[in-house]
């Protein structure tokens, strides 16, 4: 049946009048044209359907997405960053059910590129968690997912172009500037409205003057000052903020391109954002060797004056390891091993501390900077950058290298306070057979830092021997022992020699050079 009969069959049927019915053929078979010439080939344009154009495979999309955590006080952020040995990327792992990383869109496996519009991915790795450590209740990640992770560095794309161009070009990060008046011209500084947006203040430094030099540009919009928002400010109470402030003022300022580019995103311009210019407080690196009579400091629990609680550092022995490193009475501690402890128990610091072996790193500020930043809203590690090295494997004693020296087959007792990860190794064992070996240890964890190596056979577990133990009451033992355990171990090779001349292995053999102290509980480090 032809498309004309087809038509003119109906309409007849319809009674449609003979000028319709010239229409409608007419306007189907354009129609019937056009239908026909949109799937016609041609080999010299190719095939007009875009749909079935064939090209060549384009390289694949790699694009990271933002995501946006916020919890509440006293509320954990909710997943894990790790870093696995021998890979590249800062790891995101154990994404906690409902938490806010999970409501925020992070996923098991992301790697970060950015906290806080900060590039990180070449960065030490405790540093990136003192970041995230220290960015109060809002957290903003760029992130690659694993997949298209792999792909950017296998074809050897460069992530930083890949977060800049996320961001978008010409956009610039907010400025955190301290500016201190000088006799003369003050600030050197001028407020200005911007007409027509209320609570919006644009910004006119005198020329080589105090605020200049502290890093703000003609035409910046001053967002934030010592810590308050200005756009629910009306000029003249914030005229009269900046003329009662003492000797300085910190400003949170940007350029009117980035501020629009932000706004686009959706995106708040908060201090964590920001690059710092001319601040007057920062904390510092103490890198600590324990000598014959420890560190040489006394850490206390104080309250200070503006009511806060802190941990402070007290009673620095003359020559002591502490000395030696800088630390100066009443510091306060901010981190040990990269690991914020403002907020840990004064006990649990004390145990991180003595966990570390023969090293620790400690992360201090004055309580002059302390209240700076208490001023500002803000941590003091929120722009803390400094080199924290890897803690080292735990380094016996020269008298403990003599006697492994004098006597390979010496077994070790290993003392192990628990952390938030657990003792950090895997316990073995050989089907059917009574006894259990150390399988993988953790790096860093406090297993490795007290000499536990794999393959090392278990003797003793808190004094009690195990080797005739099957291995479900060897970890009944060890859950019964609580926070602290005490391994008596062996390395396998020294564990059959032992064995093969019959010998009896027990904690009564371990040298007393190389057992663990008991320490005291006055706190002294």
């Amino acid at each position: 049946m032809s498309l004309d009969y087809y038509i003119g069959r109906h309409c007849i049927l319809c009674e449609i009048p003979y000028c319709w019915l010239v229409y409608i053929k007419t306007h189907v078979q354009q129609s019937a044209n056009i239908f026909h010439r949109k799937f016609t080939f041609n080999p010299k344009l190719g095939i007009d359907n875009p749909a079935l154009v064939i090209s060549d495979d384009t390289e694949p999309d790699v694009r990271p997405r933002l995501c946006a955590l916020k919890r509440e006080h006293g509320q954990c952020f909710g997943f894990y960053l790790s870093k696995d040995a021998g890979c590249r990327g800062h790891v995101v792992r154990q994404v906690e059910p409902w938490s806010c990383a999970e409501r925020g869109g992070l996923r098991e496996g992301d790697r970060v590129l950015e906290v806080n519009e900060d590039f990180v991915d070449d960065k030490e790795h405790l540093t990136v968690v003192l970041k995230i450590q220290a960015s109060s209740l809002q957290l903003y990640l760029l992130v690659l997912s694993a997949q298209n992770y792999e792909i950017a560095v296998t074809e050897g794309r460069d992530l930083m172009s890949l977060a800049r161009a996320h961001r978008g070009e010409g956009c610039s990060r907010p400025r955190l500037c301290h500016v201190t008046k000088e006799s003369g011209c003050g600030l050197g500084l001028n407020i200005i409205p911007v007409e027509g947006e209320r609570g919006c203040y644009r910004l006119s430094p005198v020329h080589q003057g105090p605020a200049e030099r502290a890093g703000i540009q003609n035409g910046d919009r001053l967002i934030w000052i010592n810590g308050i928002r200005v756009s629910s400010l009306t000029h003249g109470a914030l005229s009269k903020m900046v003329k009662n402030c003492a000797n300085h003022v910190t400003v949170l300022v940007i350029d009117s391109r980035s501020k629009e580019s932000y706004a686009r995103r959706n995106l708040p311009i908060i201090p964590a954002f920001a690059e710092t210019h001319n601040l007057p407080y920062a904390p510092k690196t103490l890198h600590l060797t324990q000598g014959p009579q420890g560190y040489g400091f006394l850490l206390r629990q104080e309250k200070l004056k503006s009511g806060r609680i802190a941990h402070v550092l007290r009673e620095i022995d003359p020559g002591s390891s502490a000395e030696k490193a800088g630390m100066e009475d009443g510091e306060l501690l901010l981190a040990v091993n990269g690991e914020q402890v403002e907020d840990a128990e004064h006990e649990d610091i004390v145990s991180k501390i003595r966990q570390s072996g023969q090293q620790v790193t400690l992360t201090t500020i004055s309580v002059s900077g302390r209240n700076y930043y208490t001023q500002l809203g803000i941590s003091p590690l929120l722009f803390y950058e400094d080199h924290i090295p890897k803690r080292e494997r735990f380094s016996k004693t020269s008298l403990q290298d003599e006697e492994a020296h004098n006597n390979p087959q010496c077994p070790r007792l290993c003392v192990l306070y628990k952390e938030s990860t657990g003792f950090g190794f895997n316990l073995g064992y050989v089907e059917d057979k009574p006894g259990a070996f150390i399988g993988q240890v953790a790096n860093g964890s406090t297993g490795e830092r007290v000499g536990l190596c794999e393959g090392d056979v278990v003797i003793e577990v808190n004094g009690q021997n195990v080797e005739e133990k099957y291995f479900d009451e060897v970890v009944r033992l060890i859950k019964e022992g609580g926070t602290t355990l005490r391994l008596l171990v062996v390395d396998g090779q020294s564990y059959e020699n032992l064995r093969n001349i019959r010998k009896t292995t027990s904690s009564r053999l371990v040298p007393q050079s190389i057992k663990a102290p008991e320490f005291s509980q006055d706190n002294f480090v």
